[in-house]
């Protein structure tokens, strides 16, 4: 049995009308209508700016509060040659905002610095040294891009020191806005009550607007560090956002920028093929590793440069604090996982992890794997051989406020902040036990539930022998895809999985292919390769649901998919047919049935517990209650079929294991054709007195004819009186009668074997699995 992780909904759209009449009206196929519907998009004219955006996608930037007066001051430092300094932060979407406002000051002509803050030293958002510092280096102005919004002190402080703060920012607002000069922000609303019309700008969509404020045109050669930045910070991709990737990953494929293609040939990234999952699994991390691992500053430079082989240099390193960052999160996962079961997980509802001098910066991408093994609440610390306090981060499940549970002790911890699924908190040694216990305190108040399944949206079913390249090449019509406008998941339809192996070096991936009529796709399932052995070649059980992809090798580009989860009732017939029985296989409880009372004599030591061994005809003559309901265990092959049939239909398992051993296969041997017959008698005849004993092998030779074939055609002839044997000694009958060879039981004997190993022991998987069925559901 293979459990789901998620809760399968499928989102259908069951008015066939709508569908018809917007795949029409906006001249797209069917397929891409329902899902555009499922979007909620339901107009011809909404159909074409989501499918097609243009300039006119973008809104006017004076729209945005405070955007007047924030370019005017900008404007105003630039003419003066005043000091700007960009404060910018340290994740891919810091760093690219801070490149775009830095660039946009630079080709102005600005007097411009940028300084992206310590994680470790510093942490997020205006810090009041930080501002002292670039203040007495003669700053007279500070913009802010991706933080500021809730930076009161220090911009109080940058206030008393006559230094201006213009904030831009995206994140929640505050109570209290801080006092700056002017606060560009999509969701402040304005004196007439009015917001800007598209508030889930990222920071680095909000310095792209103001770019373009200030050159009073959009900046094309800014919209592809735009575009990485908003896939980074995970926004929503519809709207302006899905113009700013759209545009962006064209400007990327076109790009002259020696750091991005520096990087982007680090990652190993093929640049006429690359689309928004680029940038959201190999451009974003590396950036993001360099906040992470040490200081994030370098990424500015590294997107920002025009020299080729500094570019080469701060690519390579990039890419080496990715590898060290991944490096760390496998170590220190390995060691939360050791930690997770060694205490012991399913009495609680929270975790909460605690490692010795774990690198600070991966510790919420710890968190987020375990969350996803687990699915539970997660903290992770880790304490410092020199401090009192442990540091940590922590993430959530939907249905649990991790903030809110936090909350009410946040005045025993030294540090605390975040949002519903995510927090980031310092607490002294001492109170780590305080904070478990009102996780749990915490989980009961709010009821979680960890029997609730996160949800998995299903798109539609379709069959393997629908996914074609053409299919895929509509579907991308819909692309870039991400949040809010996720691509699309299928439960896919099949006859059945064949070639399942793991992959990865520990083995801890799965591959398959779904095959359909004279369809194959092959399927990819990450993290899931310990689930090879209960998936069976041939069956059609498993329930497959995944986003389609292309995987392109030595030039030549597949389809596959990408599978999101796996469900997999127990299965009710299961095909372990073998050559070789051993102790083990009987170890499970259940009734093994036999055939042939000398295989039970032989395995009947084996046989201990709750396991049964039986013969076949005491469950079918006799009380078959105690294997009703229950699993059954076909040992060897029976010599008849229908011996088996009556087993299955007399017993109703709801598990049937069929192991079908048989030492040697008759069909290899065949059935004798009739002129082998009439040697054989003719040489009898001829021949008198022959000991079957001593002559068996020279008269195996003289006729041509293998031995096991003549000692079966022997007893055939005996059986009709064809012959007589005393002592081993075989002379013809004198008084013989003519009889069809048929009649002899060893001969129809042979027949049912042949068609029993057919059925049984020759066919496939999928054919033996269905004959069983077959019989359980007669």
């Amino acid at each position: 049995m293979i459990e789901s992780k998620y809760n399968w909904q499928m989102n259908q759209i069951d008015d066939p009308q709508a569908v018809g009449k917007l795949a029409k009206e906006a001249n797209v196929d069917e397929t891409i209508a329902k899902l555009l519907l499922q979007r909620g998009i339901d107009s011809p004219d909404q159909a074409t700016n989501f499918l097609k955006p243009s300039t006119a996608s973008f809104h006017d930037p004076y729209l945005m509060h405070d955007m007047k007066k924030g370019v005017a001051r900008i404007q105003q430092a630039v003419e003066n040659g005043e000091q700007i300094t960009v404060y910018g932060d340290y994740d891919a979407d810091g760093i690219t905002s801070t490149t775009i406002m830095y660039e946009v000051l630079t080709d102005l002509g600005a007097t411009v610095d940028y300084y992206i803050p310590n994680r470790f030293s510093e942490g997020y958002g205006p810090n009041v040294e930080a501002y002292r510092q670039i203040i007495a280096k003669g700053t007279s102005l500070i913009i802010t891009v991706d933080n500021g919004v809730a930076g009161n002190d220090a911009i109080a402080a940058a206030n008393e020191l006559h230094c201006d703060v213009v904030v831009s920012d995206h994140h929640s607002l505050p109570e209290v806005l801080p006092d700056a000069y002017a606060i560009i922000h999509p969701r402040i609303k304005d004196a007439d009550g009015k917001a800007y019309p598209f508030g889930d700008l990222c920071g680095a969509g909000v310095a792209l607007k103001i770019a373009s404020a200030l050159l009073d045109e959009l900046p094309t050669d800014l919209i592809d560090i735009a575009s990485i930045g908003t896939v980074a910070d995970i926004v929503s991709l519809t709207d302006e956002n899905r113009a700013i990737v759209k545009f962006g990953i064209q400007a990327i494929k076109n790009s002259q920028r020696p750091g991005l293609l520096a990087l982007i040939k680090e990652a190993g990234i093929q640049l006429d093929r690359f689309d928004e999952q680029d940038i959201g699994f190999a451009i974003a991390p590396r950036l993001n590793s360099l906040g992470r691992m040490k200081d994030a500053t370098v990424g500015v430079e590294l997107l920002a440069t025009f020299d080729e082989d500094r570019a080469a240099e701060l690519a390579k390193f990039a890419n080496h604090q990715n590898d060290l960052r991944k490096s760390l999160v496998d170590q220190f996962y390995k060691q939360a996982v050791d930690q997770v079961e060694a205490d012991g997980v399913a009495n609680k509802s929270t975790l909460v992890v605690v490692g010795d001098n774990w690198h600070q910066g991966v510790l919420g991408i710890v968190a987020s794997r375990l969350v996803e093994k687990y699915q539970r609440p997660t903290l992770v610390l880790t304490t410092q051989d020199e401090s009192d306090d442990a540091k940590g981060s922590g993430r959530s499940i939907d249905n649990f406020d991790l903030f809110a549970a936090i909350n009410p002790i946040r005045d025993q911890l030294v540090a605390f902040g975040g949002h519903h699924s995510a927090v980031g908190l310092t607490v002294n040694k001492q109170n780590i036990q305080s904070l478990r216990d009102q996780l749990e305190k915490a989980a009961a108040e709010q009821q979680l539930d960890l029997s609730v399944k996160p949800k998995l949206e299903i798109a539609a079913k379709i069959g393997v022998n629908r996914i074609t390249p053409e299919f895929v090449d509509k579907l991308k019509v819909l692309a870039p895809f991400g949040q809010d406008n996720p691509k699309p998941i299928f439960d896919v339809q099949y006859d059945q999985v064949q070639n399942v192996k793991t992959m990865g070096k520990a083995s801890d991936h799965l591959k398959f292919t779904l095959d359909q009529g004279n369809s194959q796709l092959t399927a990819i399932a990450f993290g899931k390769g310990a689930l090879a052995p209960q998936i069976q070649a041939g069956s059609n059980s498993l329930r497959v649901a995944g986003q389609i992809g292309e995987n392109t090798w030595n030039n030549r580009t597949t389809l596959q998919l990408m599978v999101d989860d796996l469900n997999q009732a127990a299965a009710p017939v299961i095909d372990e047919r073998t050559r070789v029985l051993h102790e083990q296989m009987f170890a499970k409880s259940g009734t093994y049935v036999f055939f042939h009372e000398r295989n039970l004599a032989q395995l009947k030591g084996y046989f201990n517990g709750d396991a049964k061994a039986v013969m076949y005809d005491q469950l079918i003559n006799g009380n078959r209650s105690d294997t009703e309901d229950s699993q059954l265990f076909i040992v060897d092959c029976p010599d008849v079929i229908e011996d088996l049939t009556k087993v299955i239909e007399s017993c109703r398992p709801t598990t049937t294991v069929l192991y079908l051993y048989k030492k040697q296969l008759v069909s290899k041997i065949g059935m004798p054709d009739r002129n082998s017959y009439a040697k054989l008698f003719k040489f009898i005849r001829e021949n008198p007195n022959i000991n079957i004993a001593t002559q068996l092998k020279h008269l195996s030779e003289h006729l041509h004819i293998a031995a096991r074939t003549i000692v079966f055609m022997v007893q055939v002839f005996l059986e009709l009186d064809f012959i007589t044997i005393n002592d081993r000694v075989i002379n013809l009958n004198p008084h013989y009668a003519a009889h069809d060879l048929k009649s002899a039981p060893s001969y129809r004997l042979r027949e049912e074997q042949l068609k029993t190993e057919k059925q049984l022991l020759v066919s496939d998987t999928h054919k033996l699995v269905k004959f069983i069925k077959d019989c359980l559901d007669s």
